[in-house]
């Protein structure tokens, strides 16, 4: 007999727990080949995530080598672009060569986690920091040092009220994990400098329904309030954020808070490679499968954790979460397994062991075995459940390493700057937002996608609106042209989205290209000759 290929696409839990499941079953046999593909060659474990902000583990502590985890499995550290259904191919990333990677598959499996999707929500796509998994983190940790740096050395009171105004939407347990940790540390860290006051740190955590972590019973769910708050944190029920700038969260009904750090927790959907495949989908746009994790209507694929919509014998759906998902893989593995060399399948039905989530500083919550639980004894069972559940024996040794040192030593100050200077950015604007002000140092400029703005200036105390720009026009190259500071103030008359260049690209591209220089040139130009005119006639 042939060897059958399976193929399995996402190394998160479902994934990797599925290929483990497999090998398992595999013993001696070689009637199996096994592929795991994952854009990335580790495994995080994503309950901990949270803890790199406070930095109580270190990075390489919630992250394990897929290569080191799996046995007899082959990784291929590529992201699938397409699925050919008809040919039962993958169409992965071409590597250092540009030539097509192309894996067969006799039996399939999607095990593709959610994705952060920021569709329909104007400004966040540009301005909201998502987490969900671990470059999410470190930007997120090194944006918030760098916020608590520039604060300590800023004059303006109004810009470092708004440096030091951190706000997280979502109030599930991954919003109310971050806002935690993210508030322990800011206000531990601040003692660290001399210009801070912990006194002026706000913490901002914003939530749409009646009580934040809906997950778990009322209960506990106002313990974990009255903890939250006691700490600092402002909880703002029944509030929707709307839109948001590089300036501001912009809440349903108008509010406004000044913010350089928002954090959005919310929303996440499947990945978008689910939505291009011929499949049967659910309202919740996951792929239908049926108990025993096959997708409906095929023979050879099999999907399960966030790809998947699995149904509970009363009809309803079995929640996404880790313990779901590692169960889960058991079942496909199983019945992968016997669809191959015979035998009897097995139905996926688990009603979960419970829910634990951290409030930082020794604290958290907990539902176990219908058991409610809170304080000191839940932190102490979160962090005792979640070490167990960490891979590898090596991998619990370090994170109780760092456990240990955390209560010892200070928490790290360390800003890695991993990332190259910003390009060439989308950003977002709010009616009667100023881009830039007359005097200010020209470090962009700007080209407008959508929206309008005006440029005013100021005459003897008062405003005098020069003029109004759309779709299509520029501003702000004359500061960069003419090396000096802007001449005038530039204000949104609408929601307007646009393209800015930095002031070093700009400079390359107009030194490298004359005739994009003479165009803005002949453009400052023109522009000098209407406002002269528009003078002369004053």
């Amino acid at each position: 007999m042939s060897r059958q290929r399976v193929v399995i696409v996402g190394g998160g839990f479902a994934g990797l727990y599925t290929a483990l499941a497999i090998e398992k079953a595999l013993a001696k046999e070689d009637d199996i080949e096994l592929i795991l593909v994952s854009k990335e060659n580790y495994f995080v474990f994503q309950p901990m995530l949270p803890e790199l902000l406070s930095g109580s583990i270190g990075i390489m502590d919630v992250v394990s080598p897929l290569r080191r985890l799996l046995g007899r499995a082959d990784l291929h550290v590529r992201e699938v672009e397409s699925v050919d259904l008809e040919r039962q191919e993958l169409h992965a990333a071409p590597g250092f060569r540009p030539q097509p990677h192309i894996i067969h598959y006799d039996h399939l499996v999607l095990a593709l986690g959610a994705v952060t999707d920021f569709r329909g929500l104007r400004g966040l796509p540009e301005h909201a920091l998502p987490f969900k998994n671990l470059g999410d983190a470190l930007q997120l940790r090194n944006h918030v040092i760098h916020a608590l740096e520039e604060a300590a050395i800023e004059s303006d009171p109004r810009l470092r009220r708004s440096l030091l105004t951190f706000v997280i939407a979502g109030g599930g347990f991954s919003g109310v994990e971050v806002a935690a940790e993210l508030n322990d540390f800011v206000r531990e860290v601040a003692r660290s400098y001399r210009g801070l006051d912990a006194g002026e740190i706000r913490v901002v955590l914003i939530h749409s329904g009646t009580r934040i972590l809906p997950e778990v019973s009322e209960k506990l769910a106002l313990f974990a309030e009255r903890i939250l708050g006691r700490r600092g944190v402002e909880i703002r029920l029944q509030t929707r954020l709307d839109a948001a700038t590089g300036e501001e969260a912009v809440l349903k009904g108008g509010e406004r808070l000044s913010t350089r750090t928002l954090v959005s927790t919310i929303p996440s959907s499947p990945h978008p490679l689910l939505d291009a495949l011929d499949l049967p989908k659910a309202k919740n746009r996951r792929l239908e499968v049926d108990s025993r994790l096959r997708v409906c209507g095929t023979e050879n694929i099999w999907a399960l954790g966030d790809a998947a919509a699995v149904p509970t014998p009363d009809g309803g759906l079995h929640p996404a979460t880790a313990q779901h998902a590692i169960r889960q893989a058991g079942v496909a593995a199983h019945n992968i397994v016997a669809a191959i060399r015979g035998g009897e399948a097995r139905t996926f039905d688990f009603k979960g062991l419970g829910k634990m989530g951290s409030l930082g500083h020794r604290c958290a919550v907990a539902e176990v075995f219908g058991f409610q639980i809170s304080g000191f004894l839940a932190w102490w069972m979160w962090r005792t459940i979640y070490l167990m559940k960490l891979p590898g024996w090596g991998r619990r040794l370090k994170v109780a390493t760092s456990w240990t040192l955390d209560v010892l030593l200070p928490p790290e100050l360390v800003q890695l700057k991993l990332g190259g200077t910003r390009g060439i950015d989308r950003e977002h604007f709010e009616p009667n937002q100023e881009v830039f002000r007359e005097g200010d140092l020209g470090d962009r400029m700007y080209i407008i996608l959508t929206g309008r703005v005006e440029v005013v200036r100021l005459r003897d105390g008062e405003e005098d609106r020069i003029a109004e720009l759309g779709p299509g026009e520029s501003f702000g190259e004359m500061a960069l042209l003419n090396k000096t500071t802007r001449t005038a103030t530039v204000r949104c008359v609408e929601a307007t989205d646009a393209l800015s260049l930095p002031k070093g690209d700009f400079a390359a591209l107009t030194t490298n290209i004359p005739d994009m220089r003479r165009s803005f040139e002949g453009l400052m130009e023109s522009r000098a000759t209407a406002l002269g005119a528009r003078s002369r006639k004053d």
